[in-house]
């Protein structure tokens, strides 16, 4: 594995994750072909402290700022989209710990163990509201039994961050919050990633059967299909992350546009370009609104932040995705090449609108709220 040497009271965060970037830039195109997950991407984050960079200094982390942690993940975004996107997954489940600190929560247990290393990961995308599984009260907990997916990078992680339905509870049905060990009994991973785009996120299916979960391993339980306001907390600390690594993508897409394209004169390209810019500007313009929303992770939770953000995620997303395919238009035939970075780089942006929540979810849930009702109903 590359070393990559810095001294965490003096690193320039940024500058590290573009020489990680670099690092892990030569084998991105053999990995999209494989769908492998580049275990040695995540050692390097670990090994460069940019896995804890997150997490404040007082528990051994880097102390970056959400919005610092956006520009690692878009750095990052620029060299390997599967890595970034992948990587956005635990560092949104740390921002969400680093929320709880600013309130006056404690976080000290998750924030030690991503200090020491533990990679984070998140089942959130499927899980939502609702959740699925089936959980079975036994002495001293739950008996846990689920398939989770997409699970990204679960085959580096340590910790899965997931919930469980309990159809059986009492009070009702109910969702249990918890995190498990990705090497408790019971527990295993399925290779099922096999898709158009981030191909090596290693975004494979966590299967639980008959997990024993204990009581003090649950963080939260909440009724089952009613609006959590948590998920406000969660769609804060993740979209602007999430996005970030994301627009990484178009920054690279442009950079390699405007390089291929330098010497021509015909008119359509310099509109194509610029069409190119406009939607660029909309995606980044909106990302970099999100971070200042989110005033460092001590936004308020409310039903409003959240549909405010979720809108911008869905226009950011349109922009995105707008922004390569009019790159590849400007470029012309060599960018739908697989000889071309911009061929993979659109397959890859597309997974931007698959996180919380896609458009026509989104709408509605933020049509709810304006017009004051809960989100869902």
């Amino acid at each position: 594995m590359t070393t990559i040497a810095h001294d965490i009271t003096t690193t320039d965060w940024i500058a590290l994750a573009r020489q990680v970037g670099e690092t892990l830039r030569a084998d991105v195109a053999a990995r999209d072909r494989t769908g492998d997950i580049s275990v040695a991407a995540f050692d390097l984050l670990r090994a460069t402290g940019l896995s804890a960079a997150l997490v404040p200094t007082e528990f051994g982390g880097g102390g970056v700022s959400h919005r610092e942690m956006g520009e690692i993940l878009r750095e990052l975004g620029r060299h390997d989209p599967s890595t970034a996107v992948a990587f956005a997954m635990h560092t949104h489940l740390v921002a969400a710990q680093v929320w709880r600190h600013n309130h006056g929560i404690d976080a000290s247990a998750v924030f030690a163990k991503v200090a020491a290393g533990a990679i984070l990961v998140s089942t959130g995308a499927s899980d939502w509201v609702e959740s699925n599984g089936r959980a079975e009260r036994v002495d001293g907990g739950f008996r846990v039994s689920a398939r989770k997916a997409p699970a990204s990078g679960c085959e580096v992680g340590d910790v899965v961050v997931t919930s469980i339905r309990r159809g059986d509870a009492p009070e009702g049905p109910q969702v249990l919050h918890f995190a498990v060990p990705l090497d408790a009994p019971g527990a295993r991973i399925e290779k099922t990633w096999d898709t158009i785009g981030l191909r090596a996120s290693g975004s494979h299916t966590v299967v639980f059967e008959d997990v024993f979960v204990p009581d003090a391993a649950i963080s939260l339980t909440r009724p089952a299909d009613v609006w959590p306001p948590v998920l406000n907390v969660v769609i804060g600390a993740a979209m602007p992350l999430v996005m970030a690594a994301y627009l990484g993508i178009a920054d690279a897409a442009v950079e390699l546009t405007a390089a291929l394209v330098a010497d021509r004169g015909e008119p359509h390209t310099f509109q194509l370009a610029g069409e190119m810019m406009n939607a660029y500007t909309t995606a980044a313009d909106l990302i970099a609104a999100m971070f200042t929303d989110s005033d460092n992770l001590h936004f308020d939770n409310t039903d409003g932040y959240g549909a405010r953000t979720l809108s911008r995620k869905t226009v950011a997303a349109d922009a995105l995705v707008d922004t390569v395919r009019l790159a590849i238009e400007t470029v012309g035939g060599v960018g739908f090449s697989r000889g071309c970075e911009l061929e993979m780089w659109y397959r890859d942006i597309h997974g931007c609108l698959f996180h919380p929540l896609p458009r026509a979810k989104q709408t509605r849930f933020t049509g709810r709220v304006l017009l004051g009702h809960t989100p869902i109903g």
